[in-house]
């Protein structure tokens, strides 16, 4: 296994487990304590986990939330994945929302150049994609933009996404539930994702494996609000299972 490999697997535990052991994770890695805690400082220094005695915990469990640059590098191959399948759920001459995140810059990248479309987003990188292309309206929300995802939030955005409605919302999220529905750090951030969710005629939350099964601080809205799920390979079958039955349609890239 190369140390990136390595890196994903130690992380994808310790987000699924609440923490990770060097001890345990050089005997089921079959590398000694010493990689396990080079590993963990890398881990640490791209702002993914913070070192305790023995082992680490992912940052979401401190109430953190890693920046733009550091989760653009995660899972890039399953992003661009859930990216493409998602485009099946684009209109051909609409309206569209993208929030922010780094799968929904992946799906506007993805957006056919001579597509007519009307885009709305809160997310400064979509709006810079998106904004030279010559069959793309963008209608950017302003507001109070957050350095940690270079999303505008606050009352300015929820005024304007108050007199909008779409063809098709794509939402991203930090977690995803049963019990708790879509969920993020930040309540600023979960109110504009719950307006951009009721903004839309159709809802497609865009989660690679990593989020599903996952809970954070703030909740967004119940699975009963979203109509389709595009995950990738790697969820769980046993919880694409149970988000499935709880009413949106689960696709796996």
């Amino acid at each position: 296994m190369y140390a990136p490999e390595r890196h994903q697997e130690i992380l994808d535990r310790a987000r699924a487990d609440g923490r990770v052991e060097v001890a345990g994770l050089a005997t089921d890695l079959q590398v000694t304590p010493e990689t396990v805690r080079r590993d963990l400082s890398v881990l640490e220094r791209q702002g993914l986990v913070r070192r305790v005695h023995g082992g680490a915990i992912p940052v979401e469990r401190l109430g953190l939330e890693p920046g733009v640059a550091v989760r653009e590098g995660l899972l890039s191959a399953e992003k661009a994945r859930i990216a493409k399948l998602a485009l099946e759920e684009v209109p051909e001459d609409g309206s569209i929302l993208l929030d922010a995140g780094t799968t929904t810059v992946r799906l506007a990248e993805m957006l056919p150049a001579d597509r007519p479309l009307s885009v709305v987003t809160h997310s400064l990188p979509v709006a810079s994609l998106l904004a030279a292309r010559p069959a793309t309206t963008v209608h950017l929300v302003g507001g109070t933009v957050r350095g940690r995802t270079l999303a505008a939030v606050g009352p300015w955005a929820l005024r304007e996404l108050h007199d909008v409605q779409v063809d098709v919302a794509f939402v991203g999220t930090n977690g995803l539930s049963v019990e708790r529905g879509l969920t993020t750090p930040d309540l600023a951030e979960a109110a504009v994702k719950r307006a951009l969710v009721h903004a839309g005629r159709k809802v497609v939350v865009l989660a690679d494996h990593t989020k599903v099964g996952r809970d954070d601080f703030a909740r967004v809205v119940g699975l009963d609000e979203v109509d389709v799920v595009i995950t990738d390979s790697g969820v769980d079958p046993e919880l694409a299972d149970r988000l499935g039955e709880a009413g949106p349609l689960v696709v796996r890239a």
